[in-house]
């Protein structure tokens, strides 16, 4: 049984009041099976590290190409999921089809002066995330290198980062809250940063299958940069009316919005 918002929004707008009722859209349906499916592949990764570290510490060494095993079947996922994103279907969500001048809706009367305030806005608050999550990885490497730990928790950690872009996605994101203050993750300036983010303690290990993590998600990244630098009248939904509430058609934002106790932006 679908359960809809009825939003009212001012001029300005703000939402003035709201049922808070759920709507399943076909976008939050299958994010929310994404979401059971990577804490899926952090179970995975959990009882391998318990039971299997043979598996892990044979992966992680020269032997990597011997045979297959899940570790293999897990990369060859991640790899796909950077390849989707580097080579975005129309069914993917509109914060990462953004980039594409097809989904670009110009708004014929906005202001470039306020779009530039906007981009060195978001740009301040972006590398302030990149120096953030810099330093908080930087402790890991030094753990690494000192050998606190080993390849086997950095994979750990990975399965974890990977979990943790859907809970910023559905439920809570410290970046978007305490650091960006953005709407919401179609608006977000740095929603293509996820796979450099989780992938980063992969460049700690020297093993082909860690590397081409990391530098496969270091070009998604940068082609995402590039795109923002050429072209950021399609990441502001002040000189984009796709990004607009009204427009959206992901409402991904429900859950998150529930629980911080507001009525959904999404307006249906």
């Amino acid at each position: 049984m679908l359960i809809r918002y009825f939003v009212l929004y001012n001029e300005k707008d703000k939402y003035v009041k709201g049922l808070s009722i759920m709507i399943y859209t076909k976008k939050l349906k299958i994010y929310l099976v994404k979401f059971a499916m990577r804490i899926a592949i952090v179970a995975i990764v959990l009882y391998l590290y318990f039971f299997r570290r043979d598996l892990v510490n044979e992966f992680m060494t020269g032997g990597s190409f011997h045979g297959i095993n899940i570790l293999h079947v897990l990369w060859f996922i991640f790899m796909a999921i950077m390849a989707l994103h580097l080579f975005p279907s129309k069914f993917r969500s509109m914060g990462l089809l953004k980039i594409k001048e097809l989904h670009y809706v110009p708004d014929k009367n906005y202001s470039e002066l306020e779009l530039l305030k906007y981009v060195q806005k978001q740009n301040q608050r972006a590398w302030m995330v990149m120096l953030v999550w810099l330093c908080f990885n930087a402790i890991w490497a030094l753990l690494y290198l000192v050998g606190i730990i080993s390849e086997a928790e950095l994979i750990v950690l990975t399965s974890l980062y990977f979990l943790f872009d859907y809970i910023c996605i559905l439920l809570y994101c410290p970046f978007q809250s305490m650091i960006m203050h953005g709407k919401c993750c179609v608006n977000c300036r740095i929603y293509d940063w996820g796979h450099f983010m989780m992938f980063t303690p992969m460049l700690f290990i020297k093993n082909f299958f860690s590397w081409s993590l990391f530098f496969t998600s270091l070009v998604v990244l940068i082609r995402w940069e590039i795109v923002y630098a050429r072209h950021p009248e399609r990441f502001w939904e002040g000189s984009n009316k796709t990004l607009r509430c009204v427009n959206c058609r992901d409402k991904t934002c429900q859950i998150k919005e529930k629980l911080a106790g507001r009525p959904p932006r999404a307006m249906l």
